[in-house]
């Protein structure tokens, strides 16, 4: 007993196999499941489809002609009983008429030497396919054995025959073209037809982290972070934080710092509150006066949260030497530096100033990690 047949039986031990509408019920079931097998492998062409079809429908037809009763036997110069064939195409055979020799489907019962019919049904849809490879070829239109079985004889009224084999006729034109769409529909979504250039695209996205200033202009070479370590070279650093002394540093009252470490080191995780507020740094005096009159770059050396890239905003306010104007950043997971340069008047400082960060300029409350900012003169 092959899979389709077993499958089949063992659906029709559930219920009652003698009732001929739960036997269509189990038919329609197994051909709607080989059309989900089907539609789901890219592999299958619409011939193979096809194929598929015609089995499952030849396998159906064995089984039911073991549920239908045969045409009773035609008594010898009397009257024949009328003839009723299961599904929708049975010609009757009147009183009076010899009975034309039907074709037989199936052996011949047993105590009579008269030819026997079986009645084959109209076969719907059924069968859970476990994986297509191992599926069977079926179709929807009958084999040439089973509608020979159908014929018992001809019936005089061609239009009364014609007209019942018509829905058989739609029906498998209809599913055959549904199944054909289905298959080109999948194989479409599958080549990408379907899909606009954007989606198309699979390169890597490149989105090394950037600086947006507001009013400031950077100068020619400038950029925005810099690897660590990539901007010591002949440095002179002063330093102006450092995790190690976290008393120069105010946090509104909706903001939030605190020190923490882990393995690349101290920093101070800094986050934003929803009001926007910044956390402040103090630029000393002392260090004020030794960039008046002087082209001076700072150094923020930062990251993001784990998981959480955010966008970093820089105000500054050294009083008598003026600010920096507004800067931007794209802070992202891995530890980076930030520069901005500023030119200095040639004045007094006369007090100390600060660098207010922002952690999230999109207000979504996503927090940075500062390990140091820094600043040194321009040779």
């Amino acid at each position: 007993m092959d899979a389709i047949e077993k499958a089949i039986r063992n659906a029709l031990e559930k219920g009652n196999a003698e009732d001929r509408a739960f036997r269509e019920k189990v038919y329609r079931s197994a051909f709607a499941a080989l059309d989900r097998a089907l539609q789901a492998n890219p592999g299958v062409t619409v011939e193979l489809a096809i194929n598929r079809r015609k089995s499952i429908q030849a396998k159906i037809t064995e089984i039911e002609s073991e549920f239908l009763p045969a045409v009773p036997d035609v008594a010898p110069g009397g009257e024949a009983p009328a003839v009723e064939l299961a599904a929708d195409a049975a010609p009757t055979v009147e009183a009076g008429q010899a009975a034309p020799s039907p074709v037989v489907d199936g052996p011949v019962q047993s105590g009579s030497d008269a030819p026997h019919s079986r009645v084959l049904p109209v076969v719907p849809d059924i069968m859970p396919a476990p994986g297509l490879p191992a599926a069977p070829a079926i179709d929807m239109s009958a084999p040439a054995s089973a509608q020979a079985a159908a014929e018992v004889a001809p019936d005089r009224d061609e239009r009364r025959i014609r007209g019942r084999r018509l829905p058989l006729t739609a029906i498998f034109l209809g599913v055959t073209l549904l199944a054909a769409i289905g298959i080109g529909l999948f194989f479409a979504m599958q080549t990408g037809v379907f899909k606009t250039p954007a989606q198309l695209d699979t390169a890597p996205p490149q989105a090394p982290p950037t600086v947006e200033d507001d009013d400031f202009t950077p100068a020619d070479g400038e950029t925005g972070p810099a690897k660590p370590g990539a901007a010591d070279q002949s440095r002179d650093w002063i330093n102006v934080f450092s995790p190690t002394d976290p008393t120069h540093v105010s946090a509104p009252s909706d903001a939030k710092a605190e020190v923490m470490k882990d393995d690349t080191g101290s920093f101070l995780r800094i986050q934003s509150g929803a009001s926007g507020s910044a956390i402040s740094f103090d630029v000393g005096q002392g260090v004020l006066e030794k960039l008046a009159g002087k082209h001076a770059v700072f150094d923020i050396i930062a990251r993001s949260e784990d998981g959480k890239e955010t966008q970093m905003s820089v105000d500054c306010n050294f009083g008598e030497l003026g600010d920096c104007g507004r800067k931007r950043y794209a802070v992202g997971q891995q530890q980076n530096e930030y520069l901005f340069d500023v030119k200095f008047p040639d004045k007094h400082p006369g007090s100390a100033g600060t660098i207010a960060i922002n952690s999230d300029f999109d207000k979504q409350g996503k927090a940075a990690d500062i390990y140091e900012i820094r600043v040194s003169v321009e040779p």
